[in-house]
């Protein structure tokens, strides 16, 4: 038998096909979403998934606001930012942050569970969030995506 032919094929910017998704958030629950979002933004996915190249999806997350915790996390869990002052340290339930910007619920959690590098920066640049169910991408024709 031949063991050249078991070559492992590494990809690389120039084989690199990204396609385009749509999920609908309208009843999703936020963590298991986050998951399967990151997931497709990382490219592992595909069988051609390297971890060192950016091989991931765009994605299109529509509905952001009828998405939903499961659980007292509403109430519980909190979202804390730091100013980088003294006492500039404020602390939102999930339950406001959501009532006044229900995408950065969704683009936190997905940010998470990317790399804490350039590569992390650049795979949630592929993520748009929309509240409602319009988004302007439709020119290239992304395909739906059941949660």
């Amino acid at each position: 038998m031949d063991t050249l032919s078991y070559k492992t094929i590494s990809a690389n910017k120039q084989t690199v096909t990204h396609a385009w998704h749509v999920i609908d958030g309208d009843g999703a629950i936020v963590g298991r979403a986050a998951t399967q979002i990151a997931t497709m933004l990382r490219g592992k996915h595909k069988p051609s998934y390297t971890p060192h190249v950016d091989t991931g999806d765009y994605v299109i997350v529509i509905n952001a606001e009828k998405m939903r915790f499961t659980g007292a996390k509403l109430d519980d869990k909190q979202y804390i930012t730091y100013s980088g002052y003294q006492g500039g340290q404020k602390r939102k339930t999930a339950k406001q942050v959501f009532a006044a910007k229900p995408t950065m619920i969704i683009e936190n959690a997905v940010r998470g569970m990317l790399p804490k590098n350039k590569l992390g920066r650049a795979m949630i640049k592929k993520l748009f969030i929309y509240e409602g169910d319009q988004h302007p991408h439709a020119a290239q024709k992304p395909t739906k995506i059941e949660l």
